[in-house]
């Protein structure tokens, strides 16, 4: 039997045979022995979206005996000084990350990683801002400024209230007939902005610490749910941070669309915009043509790929 994985508890997977009528129950699953992906260490084997081979036991459960081949994926790095990685979710047409301006506040780095691996991994990716209700004028000019700087680089940003429901319309027509990613920080909104999409799910929110202005987790595994009007939308619990992992040095300039734009008039075939003479990149990040915090993040990456960074000490 061939069935999508369609909720990932850690322990279980639950999977729901392709062109299962709605309705459908899903089947609980274990993965079959010492299954692995050839090639990828992962914490977990099989990620939510995938596509799989069920094999089904007497008690109504089954086993994952294979994954179908994955167009895409989104991957970080499990822990700190790990080389172990962890697949957030599998075959999705468009990831939504969602950031907001303060309580908390994601960094731009965040954003730069997040969106880097998704070019890395061919997952076409938008921005969107959430809790646009609780911005005044300040908060208004930050958000027009990092809208100005993403889609610059080539993103679509959206501003939406979960609260309110502004923008949630322009997110439906985005996600219409798509296996959509939803990730973020804690704390950024997601699961309201979920129960916006899609009315009567009614998925438990949570509340920013006062102590520490961060999200407090209220997804503690990933699922992925039907969208009204044809779709499906996957949640996965919110990050504080994204390590990138197994990135080629000479390829990360590939996943910064603006800087991959201006390399093509470097001097140099190879140039790794650090020092070299006639580097078209640090001309753009003089001319202001480059933002210094994407290029600040350039070069956090290319640290990310020294192979000694995360080499365990003797």
């Amino acid at each position: 039997m061939q069935g999508i994985i369609v909720r990932n508890t850690g322990s279980w997977y639950e999977a729901l045979p392709l062109d299962a009528p709605e309705g459908t129950a899903a089947i609980r699953c274990k993965v079959k022995g010492n299954f692995r992906i050839k090639g990828i260490r992962t914490t977990s084997p099989v990620a939510v979206g995938d596509e799989v081979t069920i094999a089904l036991t007497p008690d109504g459960t089954g086993f994952i005996t294979g994954i179908a081949p994955r167009r895409n994926y989104i991957i970080r790095r499990a822990s700190n000084l790990s080389k172990e990685s962890h697949i957030l979710a599998a075959n999705i047409d468009l990831a939504f990350l969602v950031i907001t301006l303060r309580e908390p506040q994601t960094t731009t780095t965040f954003i730069d990683r997040f969106l880097a691996t998704a070019e890395a991994y061919a997952v076409p990716a938008a921005l969107v801002i959430n809790k646009c209700d609780l911005w005044d004028d300040e908060d208004r000019e930050l958000a027009d400024a990092i809208r100005t700087l993403y889609e610059s680089a080539g993103y679509e940003v959206e501003y939406v209230s979960a609260a309110t429901g502004s923008g949630v319309d322009a997110l439906r027509r985005l996600a219409q007939d798509k296996t959509v990613l939803l990730a973020g920080n804690s704390g950024v909104g997601k699961s309201s902005l979920i129960n916006a999409l899609i009315p009567g799910l009614d998925l438990r929110t949570g509340h920013i610490s006062d102590i520490h202005h961060t999200g407090m987790h209220t997804t503690t595994f990933s699922e992925m749910y039907p969208l009204p009007g044809g779709g499906r939308l996957i949640d996965i619990p919110g990050v504080k941070g994204f390590g990138t992992i197994d990135f080629d040095p000479a390829q990360v300039s590939h996943y910064f669309p603006e800087i991959f734009r201006e390399s093509e008039h470097c001097r140099f075939r190879g140039c790794t915009h650090t020092h070299e003479p006639g580097c078209a990149v640090r001309r753009a990040l003089d001319e202001h043509r480059i933002a210094q915090s994407r290029y600040a993040s350039y070069l956090s990456i290319m640290e990310d790929a020294n192979p000694d960074k995360y080499r365990k000490p003797y």
